[in-house]
């Protein structure tokens, strides 16, 4: 967290904003901290609601979700986890809060979120479907950058953790 601050510490910020989980938000206000800015939160950066998964150990998981885990690792992202979502879901709701942002300030926005959420945006400011994110990797603290400047969304880095070492 603080890494992340101090490593955009002397860019111009236009606004941040953030899940209202309490990591994502602990983020956001390291990066705050060196700006006169609000954290803005956003319940739509929130991560995939997976439902009836919420807390299941990863041992329970093979044995009853088995067939449903394999579809949804398999399939195109319209798979809704149990009483949760799809990451077709995910990527609407994460894709039209990421455009109204964009659409509402210039220059840098921050955006602090989750794994799921990160690579579903990313995905669809590439034009892949939501079943994409198992093409990329992202760590814990890293900085993905996505590049609006001339309309179209061009993915500018992805989960650089040079700030980290």
């Amino acid at each position: 967290m603080k890494s992340l601050g101090l490593a955009l510490k002397r860019e111009e910020l236009s606004a941040i904003y953030s899940s209202p989980l309490q990591r994502a938000l602990d983020t956001a206000r390291a990066i705050a901290k060196y700006h006169s800015l609000e954290v803005r939160v956003e319940p739509d950066l929130r991560e995939l609601e997976v439902g009836e998964l919420e807390g299941t150990f990863a041992e329970s998981l093979g044995t009853d979700f088995s067939s449903f885990l394999v579809q949804w690792r398999e399939g195109d992202g319209s798979e809704k986890l149990p009483g949760g979502e799809s990451l077709a879901d995910l990527q609407n709701r994460a894709w039209s809060i990421v455009q109204h942002i964009v659409a509402r300030h210039k220059g840098t926005i921050v955006v602090v979120s989750h794994y799921f959420v990160i690579l579903t945006i990313i995905c669809a400011a590439l034009g892949l479907p939501p079943s994409g994110i198992r093409r990329f990797r992202v760590s814990v603290g890293s900085m993905s950058i996505l590049d609006f400047k001339d309309g179209r969304p061009c993915l500018a880095s992805l989960g650089d953790t040079c700030h980290l070492k």
